[in-house]
């Protein structure tokens, strides 16, 4: 079967290629992608190359597909696997398989798998380790952000505390805590925001900051304090930029008692800092963030470790658990990604897209790989829409859910966008 794919050589080297995928033998499953969210973890795999975890050494010879959030339909069953999946179904795909510990993960490893592509070969070990889901609507973008929200999903759920004199971990934020979470208005931030209110152990306190205000009242606005509080939580929404003492402002929000739980979204050395002064006792400082340099650090203060059991733990993914948790949310209207999307995209713009990412302002960027469409702003659509009519079209449809991607308007791109 013929593909078209975005694939990494190397550092900074992603080409946009035709070729045909392997034949297909009886334990091929070729799935049709429809639509891929481009992940900062993608970047940072595009700058490194192989000196990325996840990329092959030998990928000058053996590019791969590049992009790990995506949906789909599958298109070709072999028969060792017509037991379990069959053809028309979707499906959404969780790449930290974990076979036998590898690292290897669809949009890092594989010549013939990843999601900005139109058809890919699903690798054997995400069969074997049930890490191709169902995926029951046929709504494509929000099972392209299943993968996103397991990571959030993980991050709550490797938060642990400790019970003093006992070697105990209890799992999880502190049920009616205090909940801190830096810098984080952008596209995961905003999911853990969702996540936070609507999960069934909440804090009683959450403290959402960045510096850029723009960005806190658009939050603001989708995840509103009246919500919050309806949710039993006294959420918070504070721009640190020109605070003298940010830390201690932050904990005067506790009441002086400090932060049980707090999540750090971007890999700065201060705001690392930041989040360890604002642990109370037995607080867990969670780093969501990655980072792309090597040698990443930042201080923390030992005494609180010892005497405070402050303490610190991070994930970088979620698990099949972590994603079938995001799509049982969805399904029962408790969670709704479409905030965290602010771009929509053809195959043809991924690679000014992943190459410039952190240049590039607003939330998620979507890729649907069937078509040709320079990546675009939501919020320019209404502009655009002066001499174009499908964009005119795009901005009506997503007017009516106050400027978010919604279901309708993926239809219309779907049927009406110039193929690839």
């Amino acid at each position: 079967m013929r593909t078209k794919a975005v694939r990494l050589y190397g550092k900074q080297d992603l080409r946009l290629e035709e070729f045909d995928l392997s034949p297909k033998n009886d334990d091929t499953v070729i799935c049709e992608v429809i639509t891929d969210s481009i992940c900062m973890s993608t970047y940072k795999a595009a700058q490194l190359g192989p000196d990325h975890a996840r990329v092959p050494n030998n990928v000058a010879e053996n590019p791969v597909i590049v992009g790990h959030e995506f949906c789909g339909k599958i298109v070709h069953v072999g028969k060792n696997w017509a037991h379990k999946y069959k053809v028309g179904d979707n499906f959404v795909i969780q790449p930290a398989h974990s076979y036998k510990g590898s690292v290897e993960a669809p949009g890092y490893s594989y010549p013939e798998c990843g999601g900005n592509a139109t058809y890919v070969t699903i690798p054997q070990e995400i069969l074997i380790m049930d890490c191709l889901l169902p995926y029951s609507s046929d709504t494509y973008f929000l099972g392209a952000l299943t993968e996103p929200l397991s990571c959030v999903i993980a991050s709550f759920h490797a938060m642990y505390h400790t019970r003093d004199g006992e070697y105990v971990h209890d799992m999880g934020i502190v049920e009616g805590g205090n909940l801190a979470l830096l810098a984080s208005v952008g596209p995961m931030g905003l999911a853990a925001i969702d996540y936070a209110l609507n999960c069934d152990r909440r804090p009683k306190t959450m403290v959402v900051t960045d510096i850029d205000q723009a960005r806190l009242d658009r939050a603001a606005s989708i995840y509103t304090v009246e919500f919050a509080k309806k949710q039993g939580i006294d959420l918070h929404y504070v721009n640190t930029r020109d605070m003298p003492d940010a830390a201690q402002r932050l904990r005067d929000l506790t009441g002086g008692h400090g932060f049980d739980d707090v999540m750090v979204f971007a890999p700065v050395k201060s705001l690392v800092e930041q989040a360890d002064a604002i642990l109370a006792v037995d607080g867990c400082l969670n780093f969501f963030a990655g980072p792309s340099d090597l040698q990443f650090s930042a201080s923390m203060n030992f005494f609180n470790v010892h005497y405070k059991r402050t303490h610190v733990c991070a994930t970088s993914h979620g698990n099949v658990d972590d994603m079938k948790e995001a799509i049982q949310m969805m399904n029962e209207g408790k969670l709704n990604p479409a905030a965290l999307v602010t771009h929509i995209g053809g195959l043809d713009s991924v690679i000014d897209t992943t190459l410039n990412l952190p240049k590039i302002p607003g939330g998620k960027k979507l890729v649907y790989t069937h078509i040709e469409m320079p990546m675009t702003a939501i919020a320019d659509f209404e502009e655009k829409g002066k001499t174009d009519p499908l964009f005119k079209e795009l901005h009506e449809l997503t007017q009516k859910t106050q400027g978010l991607w919604n279901a309708e308007a993926e239809k219309l791109l779907l049927s009406r966008a110039k193929k690839i």
